[in-house]
């Protein structure tokens, strides 16, 4: 599913507050898939199905010189100033490595999030290799836009229908707007 989230209010706040958009984002979206256990399912090696407790992000960084991409993960904590400070680590020491994952030790417990900053999208389809298995969501963000006195970023949100339908994803993509427009309490 794809939609659009109004981030009017968050790039308000986040420009008070001199504070970078990604990290929030991926902050909010983090919160989000911590707060519902059909996000946090999955299967192991075995074909078991199982909830992790928690899930941490996993999320791209682009490198301009030789237009590539490593894959970064953060440890998810619920205090968004604890999670500023992992992600402002993780991507001061692996930020500029080259590699697709040069973060060791990443867990199982990860879901990935993604970035198109180049375009604005109204749709937006993967297809994975082992995809009948793969129950953990996937998110991919693209350029926001300006329509009338708004800033909207389109949000693409891509999930097994074994463990979560329209539902959950409208659920899901209501209360990421919901703490959107309420983020400078976190702050």
């Amino acid at each position: 599913m794809t939609a659009n989230i109004d981030i009017t209010g968050l790039k308000h706040t986040l420009t008070e507050a001199k504070t970078s958009f990604a990290p929030a984002m991926i902050y909010l979206l983090a919160a989000e898939v911590n707060r519902h256990e059909e996000f946090r399912t999955s299967m192991d090696e075995e074909g078991c199905v199982g909830v992790f407790d928690v899930m941490h992000p996993s999320f791209a960084v682009f490198h301009k010189e030789t237009e590539t991409f490593s894959c970064l993960w953060t440890q998810f904590d619920s205090d968004y100033r604890t999670f500023l400070q992992n992600y402002n680590h993780d991507i001061q020491q692996y930020g500029a490595m080259p590699g697709m994952a040069p973060k060791p030790d990443m867990p199982n417990n990860v879901f990935d999030i993604s970035n198109i900053p180049w375009t604005s999208f109204s749709g937006f389809n993967l297809n994975l290799p082992k995809g009948a298995s793969y129950l953990l969501p996937i998110f991919t963000l693209g350029k926001y836009f300006r329509q009338d006195d708004r800033l909207l970023l389109p949000i693409s949100v891509q999930v097994h229908h074994a463990v979560c339908d329209g539902f959950h994803v409208c659920r899901f993509l209501n209360e990421l707007q919901e703490q959107a427009d309420r983020f400078e309490r976190l702050l």
